[in-house]
């Protein structure tokens, strides 16, 4: 152990790693449009609030999950048919902001249904 030498790092260059600015891009899926969109209402909110550079929340194509089966289980009968379908719509929101802070923002209540992905992308 006595050939490993600490390394002397000025207190200023820790303060200034903890508040470099991340390119933070959060992504919200749900099937209920109405909390989608409260969620994100509520998230562009608080980063205004906070003076964050934001952009979104971006609209991507709903994804629509249909499945067809027979109603019928033993396959006899008339031919009928269940159609069923599941929409899944997305939103997308980019920030530039410390990750300090936007653990501050995304700690706002969730609505039920709606999932949230962070994810930090450095330049």
């Amino acid at each position: 152990m006595s050939a490993y030498t600490k390394k002397d790092v000025p207190p200023s260059s820790i303060e200034e790693s903890a508040s470099v600015v991340h390119r933070i891009r959060i992504t919200l899926t749900s099937r209920n449009v109405k909390n989608l969109e409260k969620v994100c209402a509520d998230l562009k909110k608080g980063a205004v609030d906070k003076k964050l550079q934001v952009s979104g929340p971006v609209r991507l194509p709903t994804r629509i999950l249909k499945i067809t089966t027979r109603k019928a289980p033993s396959g006899e009968g008339t031919n009928t048919w269940d159609r069923f379908e599941m929409r899944i719509h997305k939103r997308l929101i980019d920030l530039h902001a410390p990750s300090e802070v936007v653990k501050q923002i995304t700690s706002i209540t969730i609505e039920p249904g709606v999932e949230v992905d962070v994810t930090i992308n450095d330049k």
